[in-house]
């Protein structure tokens, strides 16, 4: 079996944790954790607010690289560490749901946490990034809550039906 755990800053204990209770102890394992290129922003903001990229020095968005870098290679450190099992670690740059999905690619279980409104069951405890990998994946995918699921009670009504339709009569 082949797994990808989506690794997260937010949830990685918890993805981490049900991948070490799920998956079989012979499981090839990879932590993918993904960077929404921040450091793109930065350079586009600049050379948009700026003038010609070439004009001005890109130092900043090159910090923000390299500090982005270090710290998702300290968060797969520390992932990795946590399955106390061999697992490969990815990191990759782009569209955090496309990378995903990508990631997933010849996996047979993704495991990632619900990312959204947390305090309640529904949709909304889905966001945008997760709710587009679930949707896409070419895998299994088993979705957990992060820190526990809310109670029942905290399910919406349901909608009010509207009252029948009559026709008016004549």
């Amino acid at each position: 079996m082949r797994a990808l755990v989506w690794i997260t800053e937010d949830s990685w204990q918890a993805t981490v944790a049900e991948a070490g209770a799920t998956l079989p102890a012979d499981a090839d394992v990879t932590m993918h954790v993904a960077d929404d290129e921040a450091q793109g922003v930065v350079r586009a903001a600049r050379d948009a607010l700026l003038g010609r990229p070439h004009a001005i020095p890109a130092a900043p968005a090159d910090a923000l690289e390299a500090i982005s870098t270090q710290a998702a290679q300290e968060l797969l450190a520390q992932a990795a560490a946590a399955l106390g099992r061999p697992a490969r670690t990815v990191m990759s740059r782009g569209r955090v749901e496309r990378e995903v999905v990508a990631a997933a690619g010849g996996m047979d279980l993704l495991i990632l946490a619900r990312d959204g409104e947390l305090e309640r069951l529904g949709p909304r405890s889905l966001g945008r990034a997760a709710r587009f990998v679930i949707d896409h994946a070419p895998c299994r995918v088993l979705l957990i809550w992060p820190s526990g699921a809310p109670a029942l009670t905290t399910i919406p009504p349901p909608p009010e039906r509207p009252p029948p339709f009559r026709r008016a009569s004549r």
